[in-house]
């Protein structure tokens, strides 16, 4: 029966079905992984760049990264189904194609907007920031340039949850990894930090 469905089809539809089937597979998988607690960047959402191994060097927000394999399967599946549901309703290819792909990015557009706004709500939580954050420890996980020429960022426990903010230090670079105290809140996103070992004396 499938087999006959499948040669009914010609060479474009084959291939439609082909992406969008494969792409709705990986898209379960990802999903059930995700609910088990097994997704994230180790699993079928890396990304393609070397330049990219390390997500926060270019985005503040991990989930707004556009060249994820998560964002790839995102798009294909809008593309995909697109193109399948509209093949006998618009006779032109070119038109098909264009829709397609418009429908495709949206698609990632709408899930990397989701994405931003569930991470804004795990980072804000109910966690009052600049009366919590102040001296409270954690480590550097992005080198923290020295005399606040630029930003690092740091992951504290603060209330007892790890949370990641932005970080700047007024005394020299803090490399990735460094233990790290909270001396001064900036604002709701950024804190001022020092080496924990220089406050040892």
């Amino acid at each position: 029966m499938i087999a006959t469905w499948w040669d009914s089809l010609d060479l474009l539809m084959k291939v439609l079905w082909g992406i969008t089937l494969s792409a709705s597979l990986i898209f379960v998988i990802q999903s059930i992984m995700t609910f088990v607690g097994l997704g994230g960047e180790d699993g079928f959402d890396g990304d393609f760049s070397t330049d990219f191994d390390d997500l926060s060097t270019l985005e503040a927000d991990p989930g707004m990264n556009l060249y994820t394999f998560r964002n790839l399967v995102n798009f294909l599946l809008g593309f995909g189904w697109t193109a399948i549901l509209l093949r006998d309703r618009i006779a032109s290819v070119a038109w098909l194609m264009v829709l397609a792909v418009l429908v495709g990015i949206a698609l990632v557009a709408v899930v990397m907007y989701l994405f931003k706004w569930l991470n804004g709500m795990q980072q804000s939580g109910n966690i009052d920031v600049f009366r919590s954050a102040v001296g409270c420890q954690g480590r550097v996980y992005l080198t923290i340039p020295a005399e606040r020429k630029g930003e690092g960022k740091v992951q504290i426990t603060i209330n007892g949850s790890v949370r990641e903010y932005n970080a700047v230090t007024d005394g020299d670079a803090i490399k990735t990894g460094t233990p790290i105290q909270v001396v001064e809140v900036l604002n709701s996103n950024t804190l001022a930090v020092e080496e924990l070992n220089s406050l040892i004396v």
